[in-house]
């Protein structure tokens, strides 16, 4: 807990805004333009900023349809680092910045945090297997967390989905949120996020309350937040929040 403290200082719980990237080269959407997504991005940091807003974190969401690290070109990490690197300098220095590159390119995200001096990333598949809507995914906290050690980028927290949304659970179906909460803490999970089962959706506000009981990390909500539900949730260390701020959710 000391360690996302020293992080998230301004309030609790505090409010993750998301930066929807643009689709990045390489994907069916790109628009032909690096040079366009570092300025989307940079204004949309801006906005964050003056909205008053405790952190921001970046996601290559407009990279549909996604693919597993191994599907994945160089391109991605290098146009990530250049926009996470711009995104940093138009920030105070003391407002957190993190990044996840879906889809489960944990390891990419924490050689762009080391590389741009963001704070913390989202892990997809740290405990546990599951199917995602790309394929199935296996457990990652041992070599993610070696290759953290690797690095020397121990400063960068490491935040990870539990039972993650727009997944198949069936193969963990034996166990419930709170028993995976304890395995990614003994894992050594710098936090857990817990989500509804689709982008938007929120996940069950008791639910949150059991896993806050059940584990001594931080627990975050990553899915669903909005004006009228965020009192469910007050319990959270913190909330990320990005479709709610959007118009059409993107």
């Amino acid at each position: 807990m000391n360690r996302f403290l020293n992080v998230f200082t301004r309030s609790k719980p505090a409010i993750v805004g998301m930066i929807h990237v643009g689709a990045l080269p390489g994907s069916p959407r790109y628009e032909g333009s690096v040079d366009a997504l570092v300025d989307s991005a940079c204004r949309e940091a801006e906005i964050y900023l003056n909205a008053g807003l405790d952190s921001v974190m970046l996601e290559n969401m407009h990279d549909v349809p996604y693919v597993q690290p191994r599907n994945q070109g160089p391109e991605v990490v290098a146009a990530l680092t250049k926009i996470a690197s711009a995104v940093k300098s138009v920030l105070p220095q003391n407002l957190p910045v993190g990044i996840q590159v879906l889809a489960g390119a944990n390891k990419e995200a924490l050689a762009v945090g080391y590389a741009c001096g963001l704070d913390f990333t989202r892990a997809e598949g740290f405990v546990f297997s599951h199917i995602g809507d790309e394929g199935t995914f296996d457990a990652c906290a041992g070599e993610l967390l070696r290759y953290r050690r690797n690095l020397g980028a121990q400063d960068i927290l490491v935040l990870t989905d539990i039972k993650k949304k727009h997944s198949s659970h069936a193969i963990t179906a034996d166990l419930d949120v709170n028993e995976v909460a304890k395995a990614a803490e003994f894992f050594l999970s710098d936090g857990v996020i817990i989500t509804g089962t689709a982008t938007g959706d929120p996940p069950n506000a008791q639910q949150v309350k059991d896993v806050k009981k059940s584990v001594s990390i931080p627990v975050l909500v990553g899915s669903g937040v909005t004006t009228e539900n965020v009192g469910d949730f007050m319990t959270a260390d913190a909330l990320i929040v990005g479709s709610h701020f959007k118009s059409e959710g993107l």
